[in-house]
């Protein structure tokens, strides 16, 4: 026999076998029914569960026997594809209102597996015998299993509106559904007051449905992404770990308790982010985490230094799943084709469904009672006659010759006729017969009753009404998630920074780094310092100052132009290590090179930034001036050629200004003295220097407190009264601050300080020294030379000193 080829396209094979493949996936796997909110195989489970009467109070049945029973007579995909259906379905912590009972290992929270099937037992849930009732009545159609063997229906009843309660998620080709579980009470109210109101509108069946429900709790924010979901069927919201922040014995430590977490988040896997971010010391003054989580709830607990549990739980929002976005989509099948629902629709959707099952099932009641009532009527007409009826039965040959003459004599049917030959002799007593009667009464009635529910749609949605106002007693709960309609606020980086006062240290050579003051230690004054900065032999460190981590840092270059940094934008590299480029942290143009750093916290009006260059000049100008710098800086002061920016300093508009020289002079002048200028101003004279000196200092006093402290390259120093410093104006001479000799060296940076503050001076090679100012800084008159501060290596030198404000500790 000839062999039989069919010529195909390759394409166009392709197309119809993906586009069937598709179809199979769409409809008969991956995506709900938008009625009963089932895909297939937990509607076979379900069904199943009923064919083997495994109801609520009934005894459980071992898993095994049902995923076998689904495999062999309703879905061809193995017990092992079935049985994780099965087993979902049953967890308190995936379904808001588990469908199965479930007795055994079910998995857990923690991302544990089941049991075998072969170990675990199942049964219906209360609420899911509400799912499979009237199924008998005829309410939904019946198809063909996949072997012709039996029949499975296309939907069940569902009573309960299951889609919206519990949810569903599925991936099917080319789209997903994503539809997250609601609460029964406020479902049950939004479907009765759309009875009520066909015309309701979103902001109507909102005030009854807040937003999702989950199992696992948490706080949701809406946002706009909660209406827009409900809207269009599509939208995002944020959901949240509920945290709190509980007292322990110890002043010094707080801890930080989650007790519901996001729905769908591994609880272990959680926990090891957790572990993980402390680890990497991503996250700092953790001292402690547990897991005390038990059959009555979640209990993460973290034991944290007081004060920093909003820092750590921004982190923890950032880094890990305590924080989620969950993207809300309603696709669901009807009509055998997939379609994105609005909220309305699927509430629309679900009450046409039940209006098709209650009429359905009151036409099957329908049916029933008249076919009762015309055999009742029949055996009304047999007892009313009922010698006759005996002479006729006792007289016929056989009982079909009694039935023919019974419908001949007193005009019945053949199912009267039949049932009055079926009927006992008990029956014909008077006491069964008034109970005929009365039956035959009550079935009029029902009759009655049945047709004016088909005749009036009206009564078809009071019992609607009336099943749904039942479920909501007895199966709503309180609602376990809380919505807020307010946006989430973003967890920036800068929520995950732990304020704290850092070190901020330049180099000559353009490198820069942050450390927290934390890890220079106290030393006595001629200490030898520690290792605070290791640099290339041409590079020495240029500048240290102290600021914030969440400061702003205005960088201001050589050519006048400044950016705009935050102090976590630098890297934290420890102490010893040279840091990073500056270059590569802000755009700086061809030639240009780092000035100076000022640290604000903000940009609040009545502040101002002053100048001040090394050759003497200073300019004063608002702060706001400098609030939206670009990526490619501002001008912020015109510098002449030759010249080079010293300082910038934050002022107040009352303030003094102090410059210190290199070769030992300072002036003291009011800030009134410089008249506010425009961004390119060049500024005017601050201080009129000698030949070859040049400005080395230069700070904004408030009052007459404190002391000028002065710090000269051989590593002397000493500290003055600022009382010694007599006010003058401004482009003057000025007066001796500090007697410079061969052995002390040039003045290398001057600071006004308090008893209570601290000074760091780092020397060329790297190395600081942090001491206190009260008990390691002598006080010398302004003329004086100072002490020894810092003992240095041979060709070493102080570079830079910095000094910490009181409360900076």
């Amino acid at each position: 026999m000839p062999e039989r080829m069919i010529p195909v396209d390759i394409e166009d094979e392709m197309k119809n076998s993906f586009l069937d493949y598709s179809l199979s996936v769409i409809i008969s796997r991956a995506l709900p029914d938008v009625r009963d909110g089932l895909k297939p195989v937990h509607r076979r489970i379900l069904y199943t569960l009923h064919d083997l009467g495994l109801y609520h109070g009934k005894p459980y049945r071992k898993c095994a026997k049902i995923a076998g029973d689904v495999s062999g007579n309703y879905h061809p995909h193995g017990e092992g594809v079935i049985y994780p259906s099965l087993v979902r379905l049953a967890q308190e912590f995936s379904m808001r209102y588990p469908l199965i009972d479930g007795q055994g290992n079910f998995g857990s929270i923690d991302g544990d597996p089941p049991a075998a099937m072969r170990y675990t037992e199942a049964r219906m849930s209360k609420i899911c015998e509400e799912m499979l009732a009237d199924i008998e009545k005829e309410t939904v159609d019946f198809v063909p299993n996949y072997d012709g063997s039996r029949t499975e229906p296309v939907v069940l009843p569902a009573r309960i509106p299951n889609l919206l309660i519990n949810g569903s998620q599925g991936i099917a080709v080319g789209m997903a559904t994503n539809i997250p579980p609601h609460n029964l009470g406020e479902v049950v109210d939004a479907l009765i007051h759309l009875i009520n109101h066909p015309e309701a509108d979103l902001e109507e069946l909102m005030e009854f449905i807040k937003g999702p429900d989950f199992p696992t709790g948490g706080i949701v924010y809406a946002g706009t992404g909660l209406k827009e979901a409900y809207a269009t069927g599509r939208g995002i919201v944020k959901i949240r770990a509920r945290a709190s922040i509980e007292e322990t014995k110890k002043k010094e430590r707080e801890r930080l308790v989650i007790t519901e977490i996001p729905y769908m988040v591994n609880k272990s896997n959680l926990l090891s982010s957790i572990a993980k971010l402390i680890q990497e010391k991503k996250i700092d003054g953790v001292y402690d985490l547990r897991d005390e989580s038990d059959r009555e709830g979640i209990r993460i607990v973290l034991e944290v230094k007081t004060g920093l549990s909003s820092y750590i739980l921004s982190n923890l929002y950032l880094h890990t799943q305590l924080q989620v976005s969950f993207g809300i989509i309603m696709l669901a099948i009807i009509n055998n084709q997939p379609k994105v629902f609005t909220l309305k629709e699927l509430l629309t959707a679900y009450l046409d469904h039940r209006r098709e099952v209650i009429t359905r099932r009151t036409l099957f009641d329908l049916r029933k009672a008249e076919e009762r009532a015309h055999i009742l009527e029949g055996l009304l007409i047999a007892l009313a006659n009922l010698d006759e009826v005996i002479n006729i039965i006792r007289r016929a040959e056989s009982p079909e010759k009694a039935k023919e003459k019974l419908i001949r004599r007193f005009s019945l049917t053949p199912v009267q006729a039949q049932a009055i030959l079926d009927i006992p002799l008990k029956r014909i007593t008077r006491l069964e017969r008034e109970k005929i009667e009365t039956e035959h009464k009550e079935l009029k009635l029902k009759i009655r009753e049945y047709e004016e529910i088909l005749a009036d749609p009206k009564k078809v949605e009071a019992i609607i009404t009336a099943e749904l106002t039942r479920i909501k007693e007895e199966y709503a709960d309180e609602r376990r998630t809380i919505v807020s309609m307010e946006k989430v606020e973003e967890v920036t980086i800068e929520d995950t920074i732990k304020e704290e006062d850092v070190v901020i240290t330049c180099t000559h050579g353009g490198y820069i780094k942050r450390t927290p003051v934390s890890s220079y230690r106290n030393q006595r004054r001629g200490g030898k310092g520690r290792m605070g900065m290791i640099t290339a032999e041409e590079d020495f460190v240029e500048d240290i100052f102290i600021a914030s981590s969440k400061s702003y840092l205005l960088v201001i270059t050589n050519q006048g132009r400044l950016y705009w940094l935050k102090a976590y934008d630098i890297p934290d590299v420890g102490p010893a290590s040279k840091g990073k480029a500056i270059a590569n942290l802000i755009n700086l143009k061809e030639g240009e090179k780092v000035a100076a750093m000022v640290s604000v916290p903000d940009f609040s009006p009545g502040k101002y930034l002053f100048f001040v260059t090394k050759r003497g000049l200073v300019k004063r100008t608002e702060l706001t001036a400098f609030a939206k710098p670009r990526s490619t800086g501002i001008f912020a002061i015109s510098i002449d050629e030759g010249d080079e920016l010293l300082a910038v300093k934050v002022t107040d508009g009352e303030r003094k200004l102090l410059l210190g020289t290199r070769l030992g002079m300072s002036i003291l002048f009011s800030e009134d003295d410089v008249r506010v200028m425009g961004r390119s101003a060049r500024g005017v004279k601050g201080i009129s220097l000698a030949k070859g000196d040049l400005v080395v200092g230069a700070e904004a006093i408030a009052g007459d407190s404190g002391f000028i402290l002065s710090v000269t390259t051989r590593g002397y120093g000493k500290r003055t009264p600022v009382s010694e410093y007599r006010l003058q104006s401004r482009g003057g001479r000025g007066l001796i601050n500090i007697r410079i000799k061969e052995k002390t060296g040039e003045v290398v940076g001057v600071k006004w300080v308090s008893e209570e503050d601290q000074v760091m001076a780092i020397t060329a090679q790297g190395k600081v020294i942090r001491m206190k100012v009260k008990r390691e800084v002598p006080i010398y008159h302004r003329s004086s030379q100072g002490a020894r501060l810092i003992h240095l290596a041979d060709g070493d030198f102080v570079s830079a000193i910095a000094s910490l404000r009181e409360g900076e500790e």
